[in-house]
């Protein structure tokens, strides 16, 4: 079975799923890197400035 695909199409399609996996990568990235808080560092910060709220952060892409 051969599948017809233009090189722009395929350019498109390969820059899309290393774009994805990029993210991926970066995402466990910062959340390897970023420091644990101590249950009393959490307790202060939450008495200082309040429970966060649950809902959702918008994104913004520049």
């Amino acid at each position: 079975m051969v599948i017809n695909i233009s090189d722009k199409k395929l350019k498109g399609l390969i820059k899309e799923s290393v774009r994805e996996a990029l993210e991926d990568e970066v995402a466990k990235l910062r959340a390897f890197v970023m420091p644990e808080v101590s249950e009393r560092e959490q307790a202060d910060i939450e008495k200082r400035y309040g429970k966060p709220s649950r809902k959702k952060a918008e994104i913004f892409c520049l």
